[in-house]
């Protein structure tokens, strides 16, 4: 159970402080100090959710108690009672870090406000604290799971575009075949950029239905169309102040594709069935696996948004042109799912590999993958040749 300090050196109104209080705060425990100094060892024997202190008090006053304490937990809370005569004193105490001061003669709904709001607060913190540790692991795991790997010139030669472009707010095409890793170079450029401690939000155009497109990018509110129950916020509000990766761009209506252009001169977007128009500040990457001067031709895709989205065209070439790295591909993949399985790490041997390397990867490092967890699954230890021939029909 949680505790609160009640120090104050009036027994008579420490216990009318304890009584209201355990009646508003049911689930906290209540301890009482009579002096700061004895305030002070209690805080520095336990945490107290919140501590009441009264300002003027023997051996150690109130704005002592607030200081010393502060510094051996500056996490603790403070709400201080003050005399009318002390309101200087306690305009000091909240400028050391109280949270907030209560006049004498004490207004008892103004102290419950005060208290309640003081552990609100607290508990946001805490809440906020244990966030920022879960997207730091988080933010670690995702960078692993989007770890680029190889060591061929094609690949060299598409890290330093990333280093290159990364620092910049230029948009950035990226063009390759399906299962190449397009995605990997959009999340390395907004791992390597000043926008990384905001959003990256992903936005596959191919997999939402066209008629629903406008309401996912830009919001809408609520009865702008049937199924509309609530207003909603679309993926470029969301990736305010920090990068949205428009995959399988080529795949996006045209009328979606105007929305798109104009969002992109005027940084503003305006959420379905709404006049209002909201300022965003985005970086915008995005993907395609078509030959967009084809698609142009077509009359499928805009040609004003191309040269809008394609300040900088990154090519992220097949597995097939980037057979060097299929060896360092193979261990890196065997060690995640080993991982995932919870099974002992499988090698592959010289003769393995290169049966893999002789092979067409036409679904590129995403069949790769599989094909590896396959070996892992049905193989033998080490994985062989025989394994590959037995397992990998090409």
């Amino acid at each position: 159970m949680q505790k609160i300090l009640i120090v104050e050196d009036e027994k008579a109104i420490s216990g009318v402080l304890q009584s209201i209080l355990s009646d508003e705060l049911p689930g906290y425990e209540f301890v009482i100090a009579e002096d700061g100094l004895e305030g002070l060892k209690q805080i520095e024997k336990e945490d107290f959710a919140l501590v009441v202190s009264d300002i003027k008090m023997p051996k150690v006053s109130g704005t002592e108690l607030l200081k010393q304490a502060l510094q051996i937990k500056p996490d603790t809370t403070f709400v201080m009672i003050s005399g009318h005569a002390d309101i200087d004193t306690a305009v000091d105490c909240l400028k050391d870090g109280a949270y907030d001061f209560i006049s004498k003669p004490i207004d008892i709904n103004r102290l419950i406000t005060s208290v309640r709001n003081a552990l609100d607060k607290r508990i946001l913190q805490k809440t906020n604290q244990h966030l920022k540790i879960e997207n730091t692991t988080l933010k670690k795991k995702v960078n692993k799971k989007y770890q680029m790997i190889g060591e061929s010139p094609a690949l060299k030669k598409i890290q330093d575009m990333i280093e290159k472009v990364a620092a910049s707010d230029a948009r950035v095409l990226i063009t390759g075949p399906n299962g190449a890793g397009k995605e990997l170079v959009a999340h390395a450029i907004h791992a390597q950029s000043d926008r990384s401690k905001g959003p990256m939000i992903e936005v596959n155009c191919a997999a939402i239905p066209s008629e629903l497109i406008e309401s996912e990018l830009f919001g809408h509110v609520k009865g702008s169309f049937t199924g509309a129950i609530k207003d909603k916020q679309g993926k470029f509000e969301l990736a305010n102040n920090g990068t949205i990766f428009l995959d399988e761009i080529g795949d996006m209506s045209l009328i979606a594709q105007a929305k798109v252009l104009r969002a992109l001169q005027e940084s503003k977007v305006s959420p379905v069935g709404s006049d209002k128009e909201i300022k965003v500040d985005v970086r915008v990457l995005a993907a395609t696996n078509k030959n967009m001067q084809e698609e142009i031709k077509a009359g499928k895709f805009r040609e004003d948004l191309y040269h809008r989205l394609s300040v900088i065209e990154i090519y992220v070439p097949s597995l097939d042109e980037r057979k060097d790295d299929i060896k360092l591909l193979v261990k890196h993949f065997a060690k995640i799912i080993s991982d995932e399985h919870g099974t002992a790490l499988k090698t592959f041997d010289d003769k393995a590999i290169k049966a893999l390397e002789n092979f067409s990867w036409t679904g590129n490092i995403r069949e790769l993958r599989n094909v590896v967890e396959r070996l892992i699954i049905l193989g033998s230890t080490p994985i062989n040749a025989d394994d590959v021939a037995s397992f990998v029909r090409k």
